[in-house]
């Protein structure tokens, strides 16, 4: 009989053990489940503050290429500006740049300022400032000219040059 408690007594041992051990096993799964769920989050998180990072320098390195993209198109506040920048350019190639008018284009998307300009001078000065209006670093095109002889030396250009404008409040740039 002695035997046979000793038998019981392991026996009920291992039993015991056996189920401490799954309760055991079953707070570590539960336990390890939660680390990993926080281990997602973890990822997650971090994943995200790498993405809002590249952004910013996105943004960042973007204001620089917004300023000089703006610099082609022209405030609404800097057209005086503007018309003195084509009067001295028609001064420096020897001609007079007249500005005769100046509207805006209700029909353009994005909104245009359309400037009626005649210039004076010889051939040779007319045509270069022609070039020099053209080529200038604005969103600019010329949809109208007419070349006329006005006399001996004397030749007038009439034109009309379409150029990208900005409002005011996106004319500068965002902090």
């Amino acid at each position: 009989m002695k035997s046979f408690s000793r038998l019981f007594v392991a026996l009920a041992t291992c039993v015991i053990t056996i189920i401490g051990y799954g309760f055991w096993y079953a707070a570590i799964e539960a336990k390890s489940a939660a680390v990993a769920e926080l281990k997602d989050e973890v990822t997650t998180k971090n994943e995200n503050a790498g993405r809002i990072a590249s952004a910013r320098a996105s943004l960042a390195e973007l204001s620089g290429s917004e300023e000089i993209i703006q610099g082609y198109f022209v405030p609404e506040t800097g057209v005086v500006a503007f018309i003195n920048n084509l009067e001295a350019q028609g001064r420096r190639q020897g001609t007079t740049v007249s500005v005769l008018s100046v509207s805006t284009s209700a029909t353009e998307k994005p909104p245009t300022l359309v400037f009626s300009l005649t210039i004076s001078g010889s051939f040779d000065a007319v045509m270069r400032t022609v070039g020099v209006i053209e080529y200038a670093p604005y969103d600019l095109s010329i949809s109208a000219l007419a070349i006329t002889h006005d006399g001996k030396s004397s030749w007038r250009a009439d034109l009309t040059i379409l150029v990208g404008s900005a409002p005011a409040s996106v004319a500068t740039t965002t902090p």
